[in-house]
């Protein structure tokens, strides 16, 4: 894959979108290239975790490849989103946990891929919007729905419609990111919660990202439901009896998966 590179070390895959002379801009090359990415890490039992990040230190992915727009048609434009939205859709349902390390830039394009991890850690001198308002277009990459549910309707609405840019100490007061971490620290921050995660139930882990991202949305009597189903599909793994094993024998466990 010329735009996307993987890296895996200890059960931690680092997927790298690897296009320096824009940026880390998104186009359609981007976007086959990280699907493939996330396809072929979903089959490998000795990943657990997946953290993505941008290459070079100005930008995590400073949005859509904006030199397509002047000639892309309306029927252009919906399958390019709609393209974009299933691939980053694909991400948002992986069963591993997916760590955004926002290195830069996340804008437009770059902040809803953001969005669509199940956690972000940025650098203190990252930065966050979704300028789409700025060029006369909207987000379409997940950036209208997803934004709101993390971050509330009314903030959402505050960076959708003005277009502004925010820091990542801003966004972390937004609830837009978890952690702000100096930039020399970024990649030790998210080995560390890599570690802690993967010390924890695989199984477990996939089936509360199903149940959170289910659920949204719904009514709490429907999300309920969902969460009642998941944790009873979780006691069909072997996994579970492992932990409760030992649990009650006061010693590590040792998942499986399974």
């Amino acid at each position: 894959m010329e735009n996307v590179k993987i890296e895996k070390h200890n059960g931690l895959a680092w997927v790298t979108i690897h296009r320096p002379s824009k940026m880390n801009a998104l186009n359609a090359d981007v976007l086959d290239d990280l699907e493939q990415a996330f396809q072929d890490l979903a089959c490998d039992d000795n990943v657990r975790i997946i953290a993505i990040t941008g290459s070079g230190e100005k930008a995590f992915v400073a949005g859509a490849d904006i030199t397509q727009f002047p000639k892309m048609s309306p029927e252009d434009a919906h399958a390019f989103a709609a393209r974009g939205q299933q691939v980053f859709s694909l991400i948002e349902s992986s069963k591993k946990p997916v760590i955004a390390a926002v290195n830069g830039f996340a804008l437009g394009g770059g902040c809803e891929l953001a969005l669509s991890c199940h956690l972000r850690i940025a650098v203190e001198d990252a930065t966050f919007g979704q300028p789409e308002v700025k060029l006369g277009v909207i987000a379409g990459f997940g950036g209208t729905q997803r934004l709101p549910r993390l971050i509330g309707s009314g903030r959402a609405l505050d960076l959708l419609l003005t277009g502004r840019l925010v820091k990542a100490s801003e966004a972390l007061s937004l609830g837009l990111v978890n952690t702000v971490v100096p930039a020399e620290s970024l990649k030790s921050t998210v080995e560390t919660l890599a570690s802690n995660l993967m010390e924890q139930g695989p199984q477990a882990q996939g089936h509360t990202l199903r149940a959170v991202y289910d659920g949204a949305g719904k009514t709490l009597k429907e999300g309920l439901n969902i969460e009642a189903q998941a944790f009873s599909d979780v006691f069909n793994t072997a996994d579970r009896v492992e932990g409760a094993t030992a649990f009650l024998e006061r010693r590590t466990p040792k998942f499986n998966n399974r």
